[in-house]
């Protein structure tokens, strides 16, 4: 059961920073674009995008949280508090794309293409460690 879990948290955690690269790329050509038509149509691209994955990333916790379930010794390790901090700060980033998406359908961007940029590695800044602390085990 504990390997069904994991798998399936695996999966759905994949789908879930597809679009959490993606969605502020598209931010980034929002930004840059100038004509209205090709706003309208990132602004609808990214509702769209951002109502896709937040399914994933519920499914991503739903899972992980069910490994915990199974695996309660999880929560006595250093590393899974680290994890667990860094996931919840995901989430915080993808609860701001969400407002980011609904800001930019109602008008102009109210930042630079660079702060777009700069958001959007955002989530390599959270992959990496959480990576590296659940392979790794360090503590």
């Amino acid at each position: 059961m504990y390997l069904w879990l994991k798998a399936f948290h695996i999966i759905f955690m994949v789908c879930w920073f597809a679009g959490l690269f993606y969605l502020p790329r598209l931010f980034v050509h929002h930004a840059m674009s100038e004509e209205d038509v090709t706003r309208e149509r990132l602004a609808i691209m990214e509702g769209k995008l951002y109502r896709f994955v937040t399914p994933f990333m519920a499914l991503t916790l739903i899972f992980g949280g069910a490994l915990l379930w199974v695996a309660p010794g999880l929560l006595s390790q250093g590393w899974m508090h680290a994890k667990l901090g860094l996931v919840v700060l995901l989430v915080i980033y993808h609860v701001r794309c969400g407002q980011l998406v609904r800001a930019l359908a109602a008008g102009p961007p109210a930042h630079s293409h660079r702060y777009y940029r700069i958001f959007n590695e955002l989530p390599v800044l959270a992959l990496f460690p959480i990576v590296f602390l659940v392979v790794l085990k360090p503590f």
